[in-house]
């Protein structure tokens, strides 16, 4: 049989028929009507209870949260009246008038609300500029790249807790440092990268994840610490978020020092640091390496020639570039209104490119930042940085 010559209530109401002739078997007839046993019986049931045997509605009853009706009358009256009032504020005075019984929550309010059409919503600041970035640098001499990480925290024998800072040079395979910090907090870490630069020089690119304190949450992707790393001359590589891959050397180098180190670490942090350097040493001189065709990378290492200056100054920009101060909360102040920038670049400045009337680009030194509209009020339209496919 089709189900195309009758409608279902026809087939239901011949199913109950053929089951009180009893010339069928309940379980033929169901195979042959492509039901189960349980939806045979419920509407042979509702055929002997004097239903129809339409498809019900399975709309409930009821519906759990819904206002009253009058509670809905009351809100749309209210906010006609006060059309710049959004949920929290019109509950409190429902309330008041009211009382609390039946009182809709503001959730419930701000839904009624949107479903009507009156609901302010804000609106969506426009996006930036799209920039793409390059990729990854592949070197050809050493500090060309450097690559950096945090090994995983793990707790020394008096369960003082360690994060290990592990930065090496990708074209020698020479492991810098091996730190073991009490945090991983962008303080501790400048802290710890001054003294590797003072002692092993700047290296013209740094290659790192997308995680604190390396990278940030910003458009450009930048954290205090990067942003430093530009304003020493030094590029940040970021990799693809999500492929750890790209920076795979790195994570092997993890690994052999979780198994020959991490794993039986010292009693203290204190002890544990020697060993860890003491294991670097014995890693760059003794070590055959497979992709320096088992020499030792100790022997392809040399030393940086660009110094780590005393100090390093604000930036400064061309001619014709207005600076904004950046304040300790990521904004400037321009024309008397406050725009976010980003927390990355406080305390230094940043420069204004003059694009069109009204429209200028922000740059930290060589960086795009976003595009400054002067008719918009707010911050910036941030720049949008993608890695390239």
């Amino acid at each position: 049989m089709t189900w195309r010559t009758a409608s279902k209530e026809e087939l239901r109401s011949e199913l109950v028929k053929r089951i009180g002739e009893g010339a069928m078997s309940l379980s033929d007839l169901c195979w042959e009507y492509g039901i189960s046993r349980p939806t045979a019986y419920r509407w042979l049931a509702r055929y002997r209870g004097g239903k129809r045997l339409k498809d019900r509605s399975h709309r409930p009853l009821h519906l759990a949260g819904r206002p009253a009706s009058s509670w809905l009358q009351r809100l749309r009256r209210l906010r006609v009246r006060r059309k710049t009032w959004g949920a929290r504020k019109l509950r409190v005075i429902l309330g008041e008038r009211f009382g609390e019984v039946g009182l809709p929550s503001v959730s419930a309010i701000s839904r009624w609300l949107k479903q009507w059409g009156l609901a302010k919503g804000r609106k969506r600041r426009q996006p930036g500029p799209l920039i793409l970035r390059e990729g990854l640098t592949k070197p050809k001499c050493c500090h060309e790249v450097w690559t950096v990480d945090f090994k995983g925290w793990y707790r020394t024998g008096d369960g003082s807790r360690v994060d290990p800072l592990t930065v090496r040079d990708l074209y020698s395979r020479y492991g810098i440092r091996i730190g073991l910090l009490a945090d991983q907090t962008v303080s501790t870490a400048r802290r710890e990268f001054a003294r590797i630069f003072r002692k092993h020089g700047l290296p013209k690119r740094i290659r790192c994840d997308n995680g604190a304190p390396f990278g940030g949450g910003g458009p450009t992707g930048l954290t205090r610490l990067s942003a430093w790393w530009i304003k020493l001359g030094i590029g940040v590589e970021f990799i693809t978020p999500g492929k750890p891959g790209e920076n795979g050397s790195h994570e092997q180098f993890h690994k052999i020092y979780k198994d020959e180190v991490a794993n039986e670490p010292d009693w203290d942090p204190v002890s544990q640091q020697r060993r860890s350097t003491a294991w670097l040493a014995d890693y760059n001189r003794n070590r055959p390496h497979e992709s320096l065709d088992q020499q030792r990378p100790a022997s392809w290492y040399q030393k940086s020639p660009i110094r780590l200056p005393r100090k390093v100054a604000s930036w400064s920009y061309r001619k014709g570039w207005p600076r904004c101060w950046v304040k300790g909360n990521g904004e400037i102040s321009w024309q008397g209104i406050r725009r976010f920038v980003g927390e990355a670049f406080v305390r230094d400045y940043v420069g204004l490119k003059p694009l069109r009337r009204g429209i200028w680009t922000v740059y930290f030194g060589p960086i795009l930042i976003g595009e400054l509209h002067e008719n918009e009020k707010g911050g910036i339209r941030l720049a949008q940085y993608r890695h390239a496919k």
